[in-house]
């Protein structure tokens, strides 16, 4: 197999787009509100390979608007856009009629957009080094060889010792360098314009990602909340106004949009294809190709706003009806296929209680899990909305030799929460806290059973159970039980390396 080299030659005697086209290559300015992707769980850490949310993108463009019928391009709009959502505002006369082109300048859509017109083959004798050009015309399309139409009848290129350049006079029309949005508008005189284009675009996502640093009391903790956007399109937005929207938005379609392609050429030398090519058949419509995986070495971390104080830059919140928005104060750059970090909030000496909590399930008990809890009230060391996202908490080393280290103690995840709201991080399973049930009576009308803890850690812990019954519920040991959510709430404080035992009997609801 051979590359076929490609070369493009643009004419400067006239515009290669014709006349009646007008482009604009860029926004002057450009603000991306990035909303969460709506089937995921906002403690659920978002696929850094498929983003499957989407992004508000307005920008503010001036454009040199002609008399009469025109086509105004934009270029350098998302490549995820969705056509149909589009809106331009600012031309008097409005918009006739709009179009995402869909296929990017490439080397492979160059060829295939040149099927049957002319070319200049530049052809270089391998043998003798010679070089000569003469005019051809392709009449193959991109896969496999490249025929083309010369003086001397149907050739294939790169094919008997000659190696082969195609040089193209023009760019076909429909294709950019960059995705890029067409209106057709209609103006009685000339007149310079600005434009304000707004549109969704997919493949965008966001989440909060929490650091809890456990302090030495084991009582309180530092907390850093950071915002993450991330994207996965081609085209970056410098210096946006950039925004995040928190809650489920109920959208129709959340099918994902066409991204416009490109591609390299590969071509072969086949002699068997020397006979004339019947005519192809038209091109199948682009199809819907996945989000490109990211490279994720691209990330980028805002936290300081440069300044004679220095202030951290911080999101701040803002209402929006049944959602919450989180604004960015200061300008970022949304760059393409890459992550951003930018603070949401650092809290000092958050009160937090870490305890050990298991479910229980009348005489069956389920694994115990480390978690955290807190209060989202500023009495706490709180006090403001929580978007949900992953958790990473580290504990100090209590002694010993690494004694003030951090070591990272679990991971967990946080839903959203409003502030008054609970706060509860459920973290991995424990190692040195067991429980089990095991049944000491029955009859005809109850069960009676003992629920086992036991601490094999050094220090005392809190433990908590769970309990859910069918029918009701009797405390018979001298412990004292509450109802919580529709759950018999034991709590009690385990003794360093000892236990507890709760009896209770379940009544039939018969």
């Amino acid at each position: 197999m051979r590359r076929l080299a490609i070369v493009a030659l643009m004419l400067s005697a006239a515009p290669a787009l014709g006349q009646g086209i007008v482009t604009s290559p860029g926004s002057d300015s450009v603000s991306v509100s990035i909303y969460r992707a709506p089937d995921r769980d906002s403690d659920e850490a978002m696929d850094l390979d498929w983003l499957e949310g989407y992004a508000l993108v307005t920008e503010k463009r001036t454009v040199d608007i002609p008399a009469g019928k025109a086509t105004v391009r934009f270029e350098g709009v998302a490549a995820g856009l969705f056509p149909e959502s589009a809106i331009v505002t600012g031309l008097p006369s409005g918009v006739r009629e709009k179009n995402l082109d869909a296929d990017l300048l490439s080397p492979r859509s160059l060829y295939a957009r040149m099927f049957g017109r002319p070319v200049i083959l530049r052809r270089t004798d391998l043998a003798t080094d010679t070089v000569r050009e003469e005019r051809a015309v392709i009449r193959s399309g991109p896969d496999g060889a490249a025929i083309v139409q010369t003086a001397a009848g149907f050739e294939v290129a790169n094919c008997g010792g000659l190696e082969d350049e195609i040089l193209y006079p023009e760019a076909p029309r429909d294709l950019s360098a960059k995705p890029t949005l067409s209106i057709e508008t209609d103006s009685q005189v000339a007149h310079k314009a600005t434009l304000s284009l707004s549109y969704l675009a997919w493949g965008f996502d966001w989440q909060s990602n929490y650091v809890v640093r456990m302090n030495a009391d084991g009582q309180t903790a530092d907390v850093s909340a950071w915002v993450t956007l991330a994207s996965s399109d081609s085209m970056s937005f410098a210096d946006a106004e950039t925004a995040v929207i928190a809650g489920k938005v109920n959208r129709e379609d959340s099918s994902q949009g066409e991204k416009p392609s490109g591609g390299e050429l590969e071509l072969t030398c086949s002699l068997s294809q020397l006979a004339p090519p019947p005519p192809p058949a038209p091109p199948p419509p682009p199809m819907v190709m996945p989000a490109p995986a990211m490279e994720m070495a691209d990330i980028v971390v805002t936290a300081q706003r440069v300044g004679p104080l220095n202030a951290p830059v911080t999101v701040q919140q803002e209402g929006l009806g049944d959602l919450k928005l989180y604004r960015v104060p200061v300008p970022v750059t949304v760059a393409a296929n890459a992550q951003k970090q930018v603070a949401l909030a650092q809290k000092h000496d958050v009160k937090m209680e870490a305890l050990y909590r298991a479910d229980v399930s009348e005489d069956r008990v389920g694994e115990v899990r480390q978690m955290l809890r807190t209060r989202n009230r500023k009495e706490d060391g709180l006090g403001l909305p929580l978007p949900g996202g992953p958790v990473t908490v580290f504990e100090p080393v209590r002694s010993g030799p690494d004694q003030g280290a951090m070591l990272l103690a679990g991971e967990g995840g946080l839903p959203d929460r409003a502030v008054g709201e609970d706060v509860e991080i459920v973290l991995g399973e424990a190692t040195q806290i067991a429980a089990s049930v095991r049944q000491i009576a029955s009859d005809d009308v109850s069960r009676t059973v003992a629920l086992d803890v036991s601490n094999a850690r050094p220090v005392p812990v809190r433990f908590e159970a769970r309990i859910f019954s069918g029918g009701r519920m009797e405390g018979i040991s001298q412990r004292r039980l509450v109802r919580r959510d529709g759950r018999t709430i034991w709590s009690v404080v385990i003794p360093a390396r000892g236990k507890a035992s709760l009896t209770y009997r379940i009544v039939n609801s018969d």
